[in-house]
């Protein structure tokens, strides 16, 4: 009930009340009195008719007084709660611990609030991963992008610049693709799952990355059956495949061995290297948020957050030397 509606029902009591108190306390000095007229108190009856109801607004009003300051504490801890949660909205803080007071529009307005900030917090942490996500998910393209400019520009073999420009713009079409995946995320959007071809996205991935290897006197193999498809997002999947083959060239050594199996009606993508792995402190953790040994910590997180998203996982299976598996579905799951 509202703080209104109940000082409207408690003024009708206190009126009845009072009512009811003079008539009983005339009817009470009548019966007393008697005919004869005698004084109850010093007072005969006509007295008594001008007193009582004086008694009885003083008792009906004196316990009406006291409700009357009850709802309003109530409606003043209700009012204060209000204003702390708007402060901590506008600060970017949460839901603050509140309790019922028994007034129905302040309860409603508070638990609106509390909903709203509750609400608001969450989505405040989804944008601060969306951006600490969409930040990781366009520096990876950006950085090939650049070190393929890079071999453009020191290269005067115009079959090369031609091979080389080639790669280039699939790796802006991915970098497209990875905005335009980004844009239907943040408006909540389920995209379909389409079928694709392994080989044409690892094909891909050599290309990219030869460069880096070589650079690096290093080499990258990749083993396994052609013909092989995941249903998964091209975008996705490369995302995190680059993040495993950046971890193995950056963080591992030898050569990096890309194997890829069915079982079932999965399909398996093993990535390795041959060297020392991951920290057995950090191993339990790789996946967390802030949990790494180099980088921004964001990498992994990200990669698993994306197989999941595709209907997959993404598990670390041997520590040292680290070996990853990205499980998908086969093109006929569902």
């Amino acid at each position: 009930m509202t703080f209104a509606g109940q000082a409207r029902r408690l003024l009708l009591a206190a009126v009845i009340g009072v009512a009811v108190v003079t008539a009983l306390v005339l009817g009470s000095v009548a019966l007393v009195s008697g005919d004869g007229g005698e004084h109850v108190l010093g007072l005969d009856l006509v007295g008594w008719t001008v007193v009582a109801p004086f008694v009885g607004v003083v008792t009906v009003g004196g316990g009406a007084f006291l409700v009357l300051r009850v709802l309003e504490r109530r409606r003043a801890e209700g009012m204060a709660f209000i204003e702390r949660q708007v402060a901590a909205i506008r600060d970017g803080d949460g839901a603050l611990p509140r309790s019922v007071v028994g007034l129905r529009d302040i309860d409603q307005v508070t638990g609106d609030l509390a909903r709203l900030a509750g609400e608001l917090a969450r989505q405040r942490a989804l944008d601060r991963d969306f951006a600490a996500d969409a930040s990781h998910q366009l520096r990876t393209p950006l950085t090939a992008l650049l070190m393929r400019l890079e071999e453009i520009g020191q290269t005067d073999d115009l079959a090369a610049i031609r091979d080389e420009a080639a790669v280039a713009v699939t790796q802006v079409e991915r970098l497209t693709g990875v905005v335009d995946t980004m844009r239907t995320r943040s408006k909540g959007e389920e995209a379909q799952l389409p079928e694709i071809s392994l080989d044409s996205v690892l094909a891909g991935l050599q290309r990219e990355y030869q460069p880096a290897f070589t650079a690096a006197r290093r080499a990258m193999r990749v083993d396994g059956p052609p013909g092989l498809a995941v249903r998964a997002s091209p975008v996705d999947l490369s995302q995190i495949l680059q993040t495993l083959i950046e971890n193995a060239l950056a963080h591992g050594a030898g050569r990096v061995e890309i194997e890829i199996r069915s079982s079932g009606t999965s399909v398996v993508i093993e990535v390795s290297d041959e060297g020392e792995g991951i920290p057995a402190a950090i191993a339990p953790h790789i996946f967390e948020r802030s949990v790494t040994s180099h980088g921004s910590g964001l990498g992994l997180g990200l990669a698993r957050q994306l197989a999941e998203r595709n209907g997959g996982r993404l598990e670390l299976v041997q520590a040292q030397p680290a070996v990853f598996c990205v499980f998908l579905s086969g093109p006929g799951s569902r």
